[in-house]
């Protein structure tokens, strides 16, 4: 909602050829309380000054000398290029009403001035601008404000996945069916996979490297959407000796709670393993 005194700090030009027109139409604007009132006898000067004040609301005689009020609104549609001309079109000939808002004007009052309808079409039209100025200030900055928070994503992602490097010897993204749709680090050849499958879709020959138990729980997992932590299985090398893998994930959904796939780690703690059990 709009503050009385928003619409009264409105800024308005007064474009009229008769001196006494627009000493009226100043003075009625005073009386009511508007503050920022500007005027001018030559509509040939209009575009230069709404170029250089974008004016609220711009009060516009119709029938003027050298150029009329239908070429002043022709020049300002080259300004206001968003399409909305904040004129209020003053005529005394009925006929012109209708040409006026196909030109663009957004309201009209007529000749001679009735002071409460005058006064009422400025105030509406001028709380329709302004209320419109304000929800595309609102708009952009709600743009510029998503733009940020969609850099700092970025950034934190980033951060992320760095850590994640640090912390492990890959990095993994998988999409709703299982396919890897992003890594970092030496995932397939250690996870001894030929296809991009994090439950080792293997040709049907060499599925029995894979402990079936093992994998059947973390395809157990994945089924169920469940996060799982360091979660260890095991496989058997093509030169024969034990693999120890430990992998981390958690499922992904968009916006619409729609399950897009998985994220997570993993590492080759084999040696560990070795080392804990010598020990």
């Amino acid at each position: 909602m709009l503050e009385t005194s928003e619409i009264l700090n409105a800024s308005i030009l007064v474009v009229d050829d008769q001196e006494a027109n627009v000493d009226l139409l100043e003075r009625m604007l005073a009386e009511a309380g508007y503050r920022r009132i500007a005027s001018t006898t030559n509509p040939q000067a209009v575009c230069a000054l709404h170029q250089e004040q974008r004016f609220d609301l711009i009060l516009l005689d119709l029938q003027m000398p050298v150029m009329d009020g239908f070429e002043v609104m022709k020049g300002l549609k080259e300004i206001e290029t968003a399409g909305y001309l904040p004129v209020l079109v003053i005529t005394a000939q009925p006929a012109h009403k209708l040409r006026a808002l196909q030109a663009g004007a957004k309201d009209f009052v007529s000749k001679p001035f009735e002071l409460i309808e005058v006064l009422t079409r400025i105030h509406n039209m001028l709380e329709v601008r302004l209320l419109y100025r304000k929800l595309d200030e609102h708009n952009k900055r709600l743009e510029q404000t998503v733009l940020e928070r969609t850099a700092e994503l970025r950034v934190s992602e980033e951060r992320f996945k760095s850590f994640t490097q640090l912390s492990s010897d890959w990095y993994w993204e998988q999409d709703a069916e299982g396919n890897f749709t992003e890594t970092s680090g030496p995932v397939y050849e250690m996870l001894g996979i030929e296809t991009k499958n994090l439950a080792g879709a293997l040709p049907a020959d060499s599925t029995g490297q894979w402990n079936a138990a093992e994998r059947a729980q973390l395809l157990a997992n994945i089924a169920a959407r469940r996060p799982f932590v360091d979660f260890v299985y095991s496989r058997t090398g093509a030169d024969g000796k034990l693999q120890y893998l430990q992998v981390s994930g958690e499922p992904m959904f968009d916006s619409g709670c729609g399950f897009v796939g998985y994220r997570g780690i993993g590492s080759d703690i084999t040696g560990r393993i070795v080392r804990a059990k010598g020990n």
